[in-house]
């Protein structure tokens, strides 16, 4: 499924966490996302969209429960 990450810093402004989104509509300045779960906020678009999978195998990154709740009731 299409995602934007956020990143979660720590110490030091290392990433700690990714925590993935379900983009909304198109990007028209390439510099922020609308995303799914909220109507105010957006993502800084640094690593762009991606393909990411609903079940996350990798240490440090999840799905926003929100997000992926919309993205179940569509299925």
């Amino acid at each position: 499924m299409l995602a934007v990450s956020e990143r979660i810093k720590g110490p030091g402004g290392v990433t700690k966490e990714l925590i993935w989104h379900k983009p909304v509509g198109p990007d028209p300045d390439a510099t922020f996302q609308r995303i799914a779960c909220s109507d105010e906020d957006s993502i800084v678009m640094s690593g762009g969209k991606r393909q990411v999978p609903r079940r996350l195998d990798k240490p440090g990154e999840r799905w926003c429960p929100d997000c992926l709740a919309i993205t179940r009731k569509k299925d």
